[in-house]
């Protein structure tokens, strides 16, 4: 709560341990400053009061130190604001991946600049693996109430710990009437965190190509758990690995990615190239791979693998796609980007060829329109800020159109908006698409079943047109926890979902299985999460084909590492 001394260290040093502060006596001799703003702060009764931003870098970037922006009061020099990350060598851990902090003060009795509201994120990743999941820290805290001129005990201040604890008698006078969690759920989650992302972004430009996270050069790599193990029925048993190769600065980077099937031995893989300067990167690539049909996710594809070698329930309908293709990716902000990509496309049908554990498979998979396309695509991306908030935004359009066999020109786009209602969440998501032209098969749009309409068949409507949206009610019950040893549980919750999703399909496909739906159609679902919201079970009836379906995964939010 000091706002850091002229030797910052974080926790017991474990992390962080004496890196020399900007604002130090030692510091103009190892960082470069730059005046980059100023601002007026204007209060009722007082002066108003002059802030500079100053921007600070290391003069050496291979030694332990920060990186980040000071705001200052210009009359007397106090701190008002910091944020800052570090520099690669200031990491203790070797997980580390990077800390980002910001504390910001509060100008009390007219004369003090006090800390006021200060958050930290720390966040870990595998040192022998690149994988997009990672352990996140993150803690907030807010400070006010202060009183002046108390005539407290001078022994309060005497030797010993700045932050002690009452005697335990004492705290166990206060009693919780409610969780903890229930307790802060309006403080902890703010309307408003500090943007981390925005915050690296901002590092990284004033780092100038230079390394500022803990990631090593060389792991192996993996973009989910199905990359690496996987099964569905015209693959069977799928195997799979990459490895990422990056340059010291990690402006640079090159990943690889192979794998067989075991019914086929068919081979697949992807090459991937980057090269990004400031907010725009460059990629070049090509692949080999197995695809889906559909643009809305409907299971997890660890459930999947699950349940067509157990259950012969194959949740997807693939064809396989051979490309190669030139992309540039344009920054807007710490969670939105525009992406245009030009490239080639070979197109190819795949026939059920593996078995599950107690026979064939019942539904067959569909054909394509085989081929060769030149593809142009535009894509607009905002990424959920964490599925820890509890109002968020996100969402993607994209643009594209194909000449070859068949001609085509697609839109899509889809949308996920979240919000907290009192001490519940209303959660609405939405998909629109047109694809006009000769509609080759592996561009259309499908609907129906799990993941969209559950309790209609699966995928039983595709065409041209789609217009899709579901709304749905989280509210936490209180339940008993049953505990699984001394350190976890199911957790005291459990979230009731009702929802609601109606979905329409237009405009028939020649060859395409799945036709196109005289009117909307509408499902009424319950879904149940337990388990931290972990394991959801969904219940959904589905109102033109009149029977009830069920179905299981894990949340949601863990699907793209499944």
């Amino acid at each position: 709560m000091n706002n850091f001394p002229d030797l910052i260290r974080l926790g017991e040093g474990d992390e962080v341990r004496d890196v020399p502060h900007p604002v130090s006596p030692q510091g103009p001799e190892l960082y470069e400053y730059a005046l980059a703003d100023s601002l007026t702060m204007s209060f009722p009764g007082h002066a108003d009061i002059r802030v500079y931003e100053v921007r600070f870098r290391p003069r050496n970037f291979r030694a332990s130190r920060i990186i980040g922006s000071l705001f200052l009061d210009v009359a007397t020099a106090d701190l008002v604001k910091m944020t800052f990350n570090f520099t690669r060598a200031a990491y203790l851990d070797p997980q580390l991946e990077d800390i980002s902090i910001a504390v910001e003060n509060m100008l009390w009795g007219g004369r003090y600049w006090l800390p006021f509201h200060q958050e930290i994120e720390i966040r870990r990743r595998a040192t022998w693996l690149d994988f997009p999941a990672r352990g996140i820290i993150r803690g907030r805290w807010e400070i006010d109430g202060y009183r002046f001129n108390q005539g407290l005990d001078p022994r309060l201040f005497g030797p010993g710990p700045e932050i002690s604890a009452a005697p335990e008698a004492e705290r166990d006078t206060f009693q919780w009437s409610e969780p903890l969690d229930v307790a802060i759920r309006d403080v902890g989650r703010p309307a408003q965190l500090q943007d981390f992302d925005a915050l690296r972004a901002e590092a990284v430009g004033m780092a100038m190509g230079h390394v500022l996270t803990g990631l090593r050069q060389t792991q192996i790599a993996g973009g989910s758990v199905s990359e690496f193990v996987h099964y569905n029925r015209v693959e069977g048993l799928a195997g799979g690995a990459g490895a990422t190769f990056r340059s010291a600065d990690e402006a640079r980077e090159l990943r690889l990615h192979g794998g067989a099937a075991t019914a086929t031995w068919l081979p697949t893989g992807s090459l991937a190239a980057s090269l990004r300067h400031g907010p725009v990167t460059w990629r070049l690539g090509g692949s080999r791979t197995v695809r889906d049909l559909g643009d809305l996710p409907v299971i997890s594809g660890a459930m999947n693998s699950l349940l067509a070698e157990e259950a012969g329930a194959d949740y997807g309908d693939y064809y396989l796609s051979a490309s190669a293709n030139a992309a540039l990716v344009r920054s807007l902000g710490s969670r939105t980007a525009a992406t245009m990509t030009l490239g080639w496309e070979r197109v190819d049908s795949l026939a059920t060829k593996a078995a599950w554990a107690r026979g064939t498979f019942s539904r067959p998979n569909p054909g394509v329109d085989e081929g060769d396309w030149a593809t142009a695509q535009l894509t607009l991306r905002r990424q959920t800020r964490s599925f820890a908030t509890t109002s968020d935004f996100s969402g993607l359009v994209a643009i594209e159109g194909g000449l070859g066999p068949l001609d085509y020109a697609r839109a899509f786009g889809e949308a996920r908006w979240q919000a907290p209602l009192r001490h519940t969440r209303v959660v609405v998501r939405a998909a629109a698409g047109v694809l006009a032209g000769q509609a080759p098969r592996h561009r259309a749009f499908v609907l129906g079943g799990r993941g969209t309409l559950l309790g209609e068949a699966f995928r039983s409507l595709g065409g041209r047109r789609l217009a899709w949206t579901s709304v749905e009610w989280q509210v936490p019950v209180t339940i008993p926890e049953l505990r699984l040893g001394s350190f976890a549980g199911t957790g005291p919750v459990l979230t009731v979902a009702p929802n609601l999703a109606v979905g329409w399909i237009g405009g028939r496909i020649a060859g395409l299985p799945a036709g196109p739906a005289r009117g909307p159609d509408a499902a009424f679902g319950l879904g149940l999460a337990w388990f931290h919201d972990l394991i959801r079970l969904d219940l959904g009836y589905g109102a033109r084909g009149r029977r009830f379906a069920a179905a299981v995964d894990v949340s949601r939010d863990f699907w793209d590492i499944l």
